[in-house]
Order: structure tokens, then C-alpha cells, then sequence
């Protein structure tokens, strides 16, 4: 039997879905701080799978990346809603990505 190391957080239900396939697995359960990091690192891996998405793809892929958002800020106790709050708060006092506007240089080192 070939053997594929993955060594990545996935889904709650994939045990399920390699079962259902006749498949065989081997899982662990990360301590709390295992799973900060992975999950924060399955936001990158996400987010790149958005970036590379084909208009076709992209919707599923930003699925998941809102799925992992949110399961961040649950993680972290904290509520989606205030996460929401803070991205407006954000929006009107920095604007949002809707111009287009891509900035070649300044003179100050970054945001602020």
C-alpha cells in the first residue's frame, strides 16, 4: 500500500470521506497550540489556492478561506461579527480594494 504524507490540518469530515473510499489513514489530535499555527498556516495555503483559482474555482476557494477565518476567530474566542465590525471600521478609515489602485513607491516605510 502507497503511502501519502500530507502533515497538514484538514477538514473534520475527510477521516469520513478516505473511509468511505475504502481508504486507510493514520491522524492525531494537535494540542492548542499546534492547531493555532496550523490553522494560521491553512489560511496561506488557502489564500493561494484563491490566488491561483480559475474563475470556475474561485468561489469554493474563497469558501475556504472564509471557513478558515472563521474557525481562527473561534479558535480565539472571538465573535464573527466583530471581525466584520472591524473590517468596516477599517474600510472607512483606509478605503477599501475597490479602485484598483496599486502603489509603485512612497517615501513612508508601510502601513500605518
Amino acid at each position: 500500500m502507497e503511502k501519502f504524507y500530507h502533515e497538514k490540518l484538514i477538514r473534520d469530515k475527510i477521516p469520513q470521506v478516505i473511509e468511505e473510499n475504502d481508504g486507510e489513514y493514520e491522524t492525531r489530535k494537535l494540542d492548542e497550540e499546534e492547531f493555532e499555527k496550523e490553522l494560521r498556516k491553512k489560511l496561506i495555503e488557502e489564500a493561494e489556492e484563491a490566488k491561483d483559482a480559475d474563475d470556475e474555482e474561485l468561489l469554493k476557494e474563497l469558501s475556504d478561506v472564509l471557513q478558515v477565518i472563521k474557525s481562527i476567530a473561534d479558535n480565539k474566542g472571538m465573535d464573527f461579527e466583530e471581525i466584520e465590525r472591524k473590517q468596516e471600521q477599517r474600510k472607512k478609515e483606509r478605503g477599501g480594494f475597490s479602485k484598483g489602485i496599486f502603489l509603485t513607491w512612497s517615501n513612508q516605510k508601510g502601513d500605518k
